[in-house]
């Protein structure tokens, strides 16, 4: 049977018309797709400016949590909305042909203002606010929130002169005005005008399907143009513009790039040119052209070096996940917790194991570091987490049945497998829950102590605002040296029973993720 692709995205007018179009695009290659709209953070939060809420892919967030989840197959993007760096697992699969790049100015009334040195025009983006107030320095420019339908209502509802817009968005719903104006002298965003497909870097049958839709001209130069954004380390929250397009004539790239200050009183502009398939250093190029006069000294003018909150994470944290917080949030990590795996006695698997509980991923790693795949023998393995079950899956075999936390498997094998019998792969330190609710449902537990917790705990700051927590073995180890006047951040509930132990306040995440709970930090200390 066919599998039916399943195509998530935000649910704004733009949105699902960029998706209906990729679905009629599968559709024609004889694909069977459904649309799944989910909603988005920057959709949800209309009273800041996008550069303030300090999560980087505002747009995209959820959608990516909806494809770790296998809730969707494939998430359509503005590719201007995406992190220059995606989550782990998750692959460009796929970039549409490049509609209109540019930006255009949306008129209140007409153009009259333009003589005059006064006037008020909104947008919500640093880069249009940055670039229009160095060429019209006397101007006011206001924030604009909202999808498109909401920002027109919005200009028609106020007393401003234009908004801008990105021409395709409003020419893809057919809402361009008669009357708007091409900003042709504005640097785009990177990828502007884009549309680009995510998938799961695991789903062959999924990539397959979407390589056939990709526009190799189009992803060159996007990739150019948002590579030179990564170097700037730019992203919602700096005032940088890039175009890359090739000219066939001479079959070169033609780049250029801008970083502006915010208010638009310093800017640093480049442009060069490579032969195709000899381009691979030009968007590092003009980066360190940038940065060589003064591109970091400028973003830190704007930013400020001395940061307003700091969080620790007692999680090493990855560089891509580290850039997730919000500019005003310092963060530090280390692991707090240290594995040890142990010896499992070989007689553990002389026989078939009916029923197998393994409710972490070093549970796996512990088993697999005893035996080969080929010498397990279980019948049936239940577990705690979608990325222990990823593991299994791709490591050991099949997996019966898996819960988000240990209390919903105890519920769940209580009322399925009353009266058998577990084998329970489990470290030295763990929670009583599972067993504790098992034996007192009549089934016998038996407990495989298969690696050590050891705590590890560094010392923290005590200037330290917040402190983010993975485990509740995390927290053990925390508050064995370290105060408790903080707030705990952290990924789930049995995390946050722990915590509660210790911390007067606390707040957990929404969904058992890393990324999930530094959100839940930017969310917090940017209301």
């Amino acid at each position: 049977m066919q599998k039916i692709i399943r195509i998530g995205t935000r649910d704004s007018q733009l949105a699902l018309w960029q998706a209906k179009k990729v679905q009629r695009m599968l559709n024609e290659l004889e694909y069977e797709t459904e649309i799944v709209p989910v909603k988005s953070t920057g959709d949800i939060i209309l009273n800041k400016p996008i550069y303030e809420l300090g999560i980087t892919g505002v747009f995209t967030r959820n959608l990516d949590i909806a494809l770790l989840n296998n809730d969707i197959d494939i998430a359509v993007h503005s590719m201007k909305d995406v992190p220059t760096i995606l989550p782990e697992g998750i692959i460009q699969a796929a970039v549409l042909k490049r509609a209109n790049y540019n930006d255009i100015l949306v008129l209140k009334d007409n153009e009259e203002f333009f003589a005059q040195k006064e006037a008020i025009i909104a947008t919500g983006s640093l880069r249009r606010k940055a670039m229009w107030l160095d060429r019209y320095p006397t101007h006011t420019v206001v924030d604009l929130r909202g999808n498109v339908n909401t920002r027109l209502q919005k200009l028609e509802d106020n007393d401003w002169n234009g908004a801008i817009f990105a021409a395709a968005g409003l020419e893809r719903i057919g809402k361009r005005p008669k009357g708007a104006i091409n900003l042709s002298w504005m640097t785009p965003a990177p990828a502007q005008g884009a549309i680009m497909i995510a998938a799961l870097e695991e789903d062959e049958y999924v990539k397959d399907a979407c390589e056939q839709l990709n526009h190799y001209e189009t992803e060159v130069c996007t990739k150019i143009e948002r590579e030179f954004l990564n170097r700037l380390e730019g992203g919602c929250t700096a005032p940088i513009g890039a175009l890359a397009y090739i000219d066939e004539r001479t079959e070169e790239i033609n780049f250029k790039g801008v970083l502006l200050s915010r208010d638009g009183k310093k800017k640093i502009q480049v442009t060069k040119t490579a032969p195709v398939k000899r381009h691979r250093y030009l968007a590092k190029d003009c980066a360190d052209y940038i940065i060589n006069r003064g591109g970091k000294e400028l973003m830190l003018e704007d930013e400020g070096i001395e940061k307003r909150i700091s969080v620790y994470s007692t999680k090493s944290l990855s560089e891509s996940q580290t850039k997730l917080f919000h500019d005003d949030i310092a963060s530090e990590s280390s692991d707090f917790i240290k594995i040890r795996f142990n010896r499992i006695a070989p007689k553990v698997m002389k026989k078939e194991l009916e029923n197998v509980i393994i409710t972490s991923k070093n549970g796996v790693e512990a088993i697999l570091n005893n035996f080969t795949k080929e010498e397990l023998n279980f019948k049936n393995i239940y577990c705690v987490g979608r990325r222990t079950k990823k593991l299994i899956t791709q490591k050991i075999g099949e997996v019966k049945h898996s819960e988000k936390n240990a209390q919903k498997l105890a519920e769940y094998l209580s009322e399925n497998i009353k009266g058998q019998e577990v084998t329970y792969f489990c470290s030295d330190l763990r929670l009583d829950t599972l067993p504790k609710v098992l034996s007192e449902n009549e089934i016998r537990v038996h407990e495989v102590e298969a690696y050590k917790t050891m705590y590890s705990p560094a010392d923290v700051n005590e200037k330290v605002n917040g402190v983010l927590f993975y485990s509740p073995s995390t927290v053990e180890s925390y508050v064995q040296k370290n105060p408790k006047d903080k707030i705990a951040f952290c990924i789930g509930e049995s995390t946050a029973k722990e915590a509660k132990k210790h911390f007067s306040q606390v707040e957990v995440a929404k969904v058992p993720t890393v990324e999930s709970v530094i959100e839940l930090v930017n969310l917090h200390y940017v209301q």
